[in-house]
């Protein structure tokens, strides 16, 4: 099947540490696909990433937070676009101006998109995927699940960075449910939300810069007894899943209208540690050893406060592990450090 066949998918945020795993395995498929990026400059680079793949082609957005942000991209390709993946959105940075680096980019981009498939691409485009988080699942109270939602509001999410990209991430899909609801009698699309845990694994292309969550391990296995990060647990996702989740979210009818929640395990800095010490000998003696046998500690209180089997039924596949995850991390790691 040709990619004219298999037909175009337009992904936004396209150098993304999610998105470039996306455009990977949708050139793999055959799909063509068009993405956007902030900069030239950042076009350049992913199309040599890319080799020059006569299936991907690419076009400059530069503030995904302008009404009209998607306009031209929707006038130019509107009628060719099937699928449409929006997985540009603020990344956590240390930040002050948390509306203008966080919450009004998210929700404005997620408006922005939406407005320009429906003024531009009404008859072509079949299914929009929304790239969220499970930040906007998450809230004191409830189990993390397919139906919880973040209580945050706009003024209350405004006290540090993390809450700011959670809430920016509440608001900005919460802007998405509603848009379809308010427009149901209008348009013909779907809307399918995939809400990943914290994302780790291997970067698509080995690079010295790694993305903010691919280096979470690399700053641990580059660390000393010294400046060990605090032992707390987290839930984690491969981000090979994570991509595959993406393209099964609109390939697969009985995904349509839902919010996926993706988690495969809970983790800790220790699990990474303990993984690291026993699968790479040549990193012995050269990080930290840690406290091995206080890893199942740290994560068993973790256990009982997400639950996605709902989302597990649906996709259909087994999620990668966190040692085969951090394991092939590490090996990246090693090959672009060496």
């Amino acid at each position: 099947m040709t990619p004219k066949e298999r037909g175009t998918v337009f992904v936004s945020g396209a150098t993304g540490f999610i998105a470039l795993h996306i455009i990977n395995n949708l050139l793999q498929q055959g799909y063509k696909v068009i993405g956007s990026a902030r900069s030239q400059e950042k076009v350049d680079h992913l199309l040599e990433l890319f080799n020059n793949n006569p299936s991907l082609s690419l076009e400059i957005v530069p503030n995904i937070d302008n009404p009209e942000a998607f306009d031209d991209v929707f006038k130019k390709y509107g009628n060719e676009i099937k699928v449409v993946l929006h997985a540009a959105s603020p990344i956590p940075r240390p930040s002050t101006d948390y509306e203008k680096e966080y919450l009004i980019p998210a929700v404005e981009g997620v408006k922005s998109i939406l407005n320009a498939v429906k003024k531009y691409a009404a008859n072509s485009v079949e299914r929009v995927i929304l790239t969220s988080s499970a930040a906007a699942a998450q809230n004191s109270t409830d189990v993390v699940s397919e139906e919880s939602w973040n209580d945050a509001t706009w003024k209350g999410c405004q006290t540090d960075s993390w809450n700011a990209y959670a809430g920016s991430k509440t608001f900005a899909e919460r802007a998405a449910w509603e848009f379809m609801e308010e427009n149901k009698n209008v348009i013909k699309f779907t809307l399918t939300t995939v809400n990943p845990v914290y994302t780790l694994g291997p970067q698509a292309f080995s690079d010295k810069k790694f993305a903010s969550t691919s280096a979470y391990i690399e700053q641990i296995i580059s660390s000393t007894e010294d400046n060990i990060t605090p032992k707390i647990a987290f839930w984690f996702v491969d981000v090979r899943d994570v991509a595959k989740a993406h393209i099964l979210a609109f390939q697969n009818d009985n995904l349509v209208g839902k919010r996926l929640l993706l988690a495969a395990d809970t983790f800790s800095y220790q699990d990474v540690l303990n993984i690291a010490n026993e699968d790479f000998k040549e990193l012995n003696g050269k990080i930290p050893i840690g406290e091995p046998e206080k890893a199942d500690a740290l994560t068993k209180e973790n256990k009982g406060l997400l639950d996605n089997h709902k989302t597990k039924e649906l996709l259909g596949f087994e999620f990668i592990g966190l040692r085969q995850c951090v394991d092939d991390s590490i090996k990246q790691i090693l090959e672009v450090k060496h």
